[in-house]
C-alpha cells in the first residue's frame, strides 16, 4: 500500500464542561503512517506523529493521549510541557516539537473496517482540566496479507521403478585338484541343467537379452601359485567351451558367438576366506588361526607352508574347503524388460500379489484418477507395511481429496516408520492448515532440499508471519498467485502482475481481485473497475469483501467504483 498521510490541522481542544483546556493544549497535528494502517503477521503497528506547534502546549500543561483503533484502546502517550511535572515526553512552549508514537496490536476480524482514533485528557499539576475529543486521524485496516492461498503442497514418495533391469545368471562347474578338464557328471548337476533351460528360455523371450557371459576360473590355495595362475586360466577356457556346447544344445546361437568374456583369477583367498568363516564344524581355535595367517602373511609360499604346518586343520582344509574353490564360474549377464504399462495396470487388480513395491508404486502414479492411485496405494501398504512411501503416499492422496485429517494419520505413520524429509514436508503442509505456523515451519525445515513443494509451504507461511522477502525467495521457482501476492507485499507491484498474469489463476476470480489490489496499488482506476467487473462475474460474493477492503478505500467515493459496486 502507498503511504499516505491523514494530518488533523489545528485541533482546538475545547470542552463545553471544560473551557480552559484550548490555554493548555492547541493546534496539535496527528499524522498515521501508514493510512490506512495495514496488518502484517496477525499485527497491527501503529506510529502517530504528534507534532506541537509554538506555544502549542502550555508549559505546566499535560495531555494523556490515547489513540483508539476502533474499540481497542492503545497504550497512552503523556507529553507535557517544559514546568510539568511528571515523567512524559517534555514539550518546549516557545519552540515547541514533535512526539513519535508507536505501538503494535494483535489483529481482531472488527479491525477490518475501523478507525483509529485519539482521545484523551489534560491535566493542569494534579488537577484534570478538559478532554482530548475524540478526533480520527486514519482509516483501517488493510488486511491484504490474508488473500494468501493456503494450498500447502504435499510429496509423494518416489518409486525407483527401471523398466530395464540388469541382472546375473549364476552357475559353476567344479574339478579335481590339480585337473582342468570338465567331467560329464559336472555337465549333469542342477545349476548347469537350469542353465541350459535359461539358455533356452532367453532365445524365445524378448523380454531377455544376453551382454555377455563371464567365465573366471579359480584355483585353490595350495600348490605353486604360477601354476595355479595358469590353471585358473585352463578352468576358465574349459569352462566356455562346455558352456558353447551347453548353448549349442539349447539353440541359443547368441550364447555361441563372441560374448564370452574368460579370465583366470589364480589362487581364490577371497572365496577360502568366506568359506572358512561359513564352516560350522571346524574348531573355532584352529579357524581363527588359520583367519590369522591368511591376515598376516602376505607371501603365498609361506603362507601355504604355514598352513602345511597345521597338520590336522590343513587336512580338513583339503577335504573340506579347498574342493570347492577349484571351480570355474559363469555368470550370464543380460537385461530383463519388465512389465508394460498396461499389463502393470492389470496385474494391479488381477493378481497384485506379482508385483514389488516399485511396480506398484509406479503403477499408481500411472493414473490421474485419485480414487484409482489411492487403491493402488493401499495395496502396496498392505503388501510391504514396513517402506515408509506406501503410508505416506496413501496419506498424499487423502490429503488431495481434502481429507487431511486421515492424511496426517497416515503422514505420522509414514514417518513413524522411517523418519524422512517427505513426510515431515507433508505434516509442516497439515499444521500449516491446522494454523500452527510455529510447528509447520519446524517441520519444513526439516524438510529442507526435499523438493520445491517445501520452499512453496514456507512462503505461505512468511506471508502469514509478514516476511514477504522470505516469501519471495521460497515462491522463485514458478508463477503463482502466491507468488504474485508476496511480490506485491514486498513492494514491487509491477512484478507481481507480471507474475499473476503468467500464473494459473490469472483469469479466476481471486486472480482477478488481486490484480485490482495491484492496480489500487499503482493508483489506477480503470484497472480496479475492469479487473473487479471481471472477478465478479466469476464469484458474486467478492463485492462484498470489495465493498469494505481499505485498499480500495480512496475510490469508494468514485462514480465509477460506486456504480461497480
Amino acid at each position: 500500500m502507498k503511504k499516505q498521510t491523514v494530518k488533523v490541522l489545528s485541533l482546538l481542544v475545547v470542552s463545553g464542561a471544560l473551557a480552559t483546556g484550548c490555554k493548555l493544549l492547541k493546534d496539535v497535528d496527528y499524522v498515521a503512517t501508514p493510512n490506512p494502517l495495514e496488518m502484517h503477521g496477525d499485527s497491527v503497528r501503529v506510529k502517530v506523529d504528534i507534532t506541537f506547534p509554538e506555544k502549542g502546549i502550555h508549559k505546566k500543561a499535560v495531555a494523556e493521549i490515547t489513540p483508539m483503533l476502533g474499540s481497542h484502546a492503545l497504550k497512552p502517550v503523556r507529553v507535557q510541557g517544559e514546568k510539568a511535572t511528571g515523567n512524559g515526553e517534555v514539550i518546549q512552549y516557545k519552540a515547541g516539537g514533535k512526539v513519535t508514537y508507536t505501538d503494535i496490536i494483535a489483529y481482531s476480524p472488527d479491525m477490518e473496517v475501523s478507525e483509529l482514533n485519539v482521545t484523551g485528557k489534560i491535566f493542569k499539576g494534579t488537577k484534570e482540566k478538559g478532554d482530548i475529543p475524540q478526533t480520527k486521524i486514519a482509516d483501517a485496516t488493510i488486511i491484504t496479507p490474508y488473500l494468501v492461498r493456503k494450498d500447502f503442497k504435499v510429496i509423494v514418495a518416489k518409486d525407483a521403478f527401471e523398466r530395464v533391469t540388469e541382472e546375473n545368471f549364476n552357475s559353476q562347474i567344479n574339478y579335481l585338484k590339480g585337473k582342468s578338464d570338465v567331467r560329464s557328471n559336472e555337465l549333469r548337476e542342477d545349476d548347469i541343467k537350469l542353465f541350459e533351460e535359461f539358455l533356452a528360455n532367453a532365445q524365445s523371450d524378448a523380454k531377455v537379452a544376453v551382454k555377455s557371459i563371464n567365465v573366471t576360473g579359480y584355483a585353490s590355495p595350495e600348490g605353486e601359485e604360477d601354476k595355479n595362475n595358469t590353471l585358473s586360466t585352463d578352468r576358465a577356457n574349459a569352462a566356455k567351451e562346455a558352456s558353447m556346447k551347453i548353448a549349442k544344445k539349447a539353440e541359443n546361437e547368441g550364447a555361441q558367438g563372441d560374448i564370452y568374456v574368460v579370465k583366470g583369477s589364480g589362487e581364490d583367498y577371497t572365496g577360502f576366506k568366506a568359506a572358512l568363516q561359513a564352516d560350522t564344524k571346524m574348531n573355532e581355535d584352529d579357524k581363527n588361526l588359520v583367519l590369522r595367517v591368511l591376515e598376516t602373511i602376505s607371501n603365498s609360499t609361506e603362507r601355504e607352508q604355514a598352513m602345511r604346518d597345521m597338520g590336522k586343520t590343513f587336512s580338513y582344509l583339503d577335504k573340506n574347503i579347498f574342493p570347492a574353490l577349484r571351480r570355474a564360474e559363469m555368470v550370464v549377464v543380460y537385461d530383463q524388460t519388465g512389465f508394460s504399462d498396461e499389463e502393470l495396470v492389470a496385474l494391479s487388480t488381477s493378481n497384485p500379489d506379482t508385483l514389488t513395491v516399485e511396480e506398484l508404486l509406479y503403477t499408481a502414479a500411472l493414473s490421474t484418477d485419485l480414487d484409482e492411485q489411492l487403491r493402488v496405494y493401499k495395496i502396496a501398504e498392505e503388501k510391504f507395511p514396513n517402506d515408509y512411501r506406501t503410508a505416506n503416499n496413501v496419506g498424499a492422496i487423502l490429503y488431495k481429496q481434502n481429507k487431511a485429517s486421515e492424511a496426517k494419520t497416515q503422514f505420522e505413520k509414514a514417518n513413524g516408520i522411517e523418519d524422512n524429509p517427505i513426510s515431515k514436508n507433508n505434516l509442516g503442509a497439515i499444521a500449516g492448515l491446522e494454523g500452527d505456523r510455529v510447528k509447520a515451519m519446524e517441520l519444513l525445515n526439516q524438510a529442507n532440499g526435499e523438493g520445491t513443494e517445501v520452499e512453496y509451504n514456507k512462503g505461505i507461511i512468511n506471508i502469514l508471519d509478514g516476511d514477504y522477502d522470505a516469501a519471495v525467495a521460497n515462491f522463485n521457482t514458478e508463477d503463482t498467485y502466491n507468488r504474485s501476492l508476496a511480490n506485491l507485499l514486498a513492494g514491487t507491484p509491477s512484478t507481481a502482475k507480471s507474475t499473476l498474469d503468467k500464473s494459473a489463476e490469472a483469469e479466476t476470480a481471486m486472480g482477478y481481485y488481486l490484480k485490482a489490489v495491484i492496480a489500487a496499488r499503482e493508483d489506477n482506476l480503470s484497472e480496479i473497475v475492469s479487473n473487479l467487473k471481471s472477478c465478479f462475474a466469476k464469484d458474486g460474493s467478492y463485492k462484498a469483501k470489495a465493498k469494505k477492503d481499505r485498499e480500495f478505500i480512496k475510490y469508494m467515493e468514485n462514480a465509477s467504483f460506486t456504480a461497480l459496486m
